[in-house]
């Protein structure tokens, strides 16, 4: 195992992005966990992973008996200065367990802590699992972490994605390979069908993170999605040469959107409508018949109002 276990991390940190020590670190964790289910394991111990070679070693530590009950009182004290916990099925106050030593407390004391090998003579078979389970688990994580990155900063962005499922709750939307999105309910426009295969545009509402990768919202209500909608249609607010300053939008129903030029000799309401109306029409063709009034923006009120 050692050479291609050090070959993984390698690949794996050019690859994946993934640190090769934070790699090595959980892997030491997991031997230490497999091993402590083995029968007869040591108390104390900790797993060392050679970061040349890949070889490891399980150590056990020899805590002196007084040094122990020294740490295991301080523990203890620490505990009793915390909040009692109350059982919230009985009512009851809760009796700590007993405290254990961690690691990085014991490493504090490592000058007054002898060692002895005890690594199993058939350890190798268990660390090799360990070792693909721990570098398959981080090429989930890293490939999470990238995606939640990825998506976090494109919240108000135009997305086109294909319907998976659809129910009473949500529909599902395939992004891409292994990216999917929510399109709620509440994000949702009534009236509206939502087949499988069909190919839609939403506007990504919200991204956080979960376990399972970045939990993406998307909406089709939102108003956001005229104006990208709009900007997809419009080379002229695309290159900033005209703008959409407000969208008032009954979703399903009407929208009305106010547009403004920043350029001499361009009517912001014939650049959104297009030529025969082609451009606009687009819009309401995938918002399926949502009626939209345009108005040229005016920044005083009365003549604004009347305008629209």
């Amino acid at each position: 195992m050692s050479q291609e276990l050090v070959d993984a991390v390698k690949a794996l940190g050019s690859e994946k992005g993934i640190s090769e020590e934070k790699l090595m670190i959980a892997l030491e964790d997991a031997l230490l966990s497999a091993y402590k289910k083995q029968p007869g394991s040591a108390k104390y111990a900790k797993v060392e992973v050679d970061r040349e070679s890949g070889d490891f070693i399980v150590w056990e530590l020899q805590v002196p008996e007084e040094l122990e009950e020294t740490l295991i009182s301080e523990a203890w004290r620490a505990m009793a200065a915390e909040q009692a916990e109350i059982d919230p099925e009985t009512g009851e106050r809760r009796e700590p367990e007993e405290p254990e030593l961690d690691l990085e407390k014991l490493e504090e004391y490592k000058d007054q802590i002898p060692t002895r090998d005890v690594t199993p003579a058939d350890f190798g078979r268990i660390a090799a699992q360990t070792a693909k389970q721990v570098i398959l688990q981080r090429i989930r994580e890293a490939e999470r972490d990238m995606m939640f990155e990825e998506y976090q900063d494109r919240v108000g962005e135009l997305i086109t994605g294909i319907v998976q499922q659809s129910d009473s709750r949500y529909t599902l939307v395939q992004l891409r390979e292994r990216v999917e999105a929510l399109l709620p309910k509440s994000e949702q426009v009534d009236g509206e069908r939502y087949d499988h295969s069909q190919r839609i545009k939403a506007v990504i509402k919200e991204v956080s993170s979960s376990t399972r990768g970045p939990a993406i919202i998307v909406s089709r209500r939102d108003p956001e999605l005229i104006k990208k909608l709009f900007e997809l249609e419009v080379p002229e607010i695309a290159d900033g040469l005209v703008e959409i300053t407000n969208v008032a939008r009954e979703p399903g129903y009407r929208s009305k959107i106010a547009v403004v030029s920043y350029a001499d000799g361009v009517d912001p309401v014939g650049a959104c409508v297009g030529p025969r109306g082609s451009r606009v029409r687009m819009v309401v063709s995938e918002l399926r018949g949502e009626k939209i009034d345009i108005i040229p923006y005016n920044d005083e009120p009365a003549r604004f109002v009347a305008k629209a």
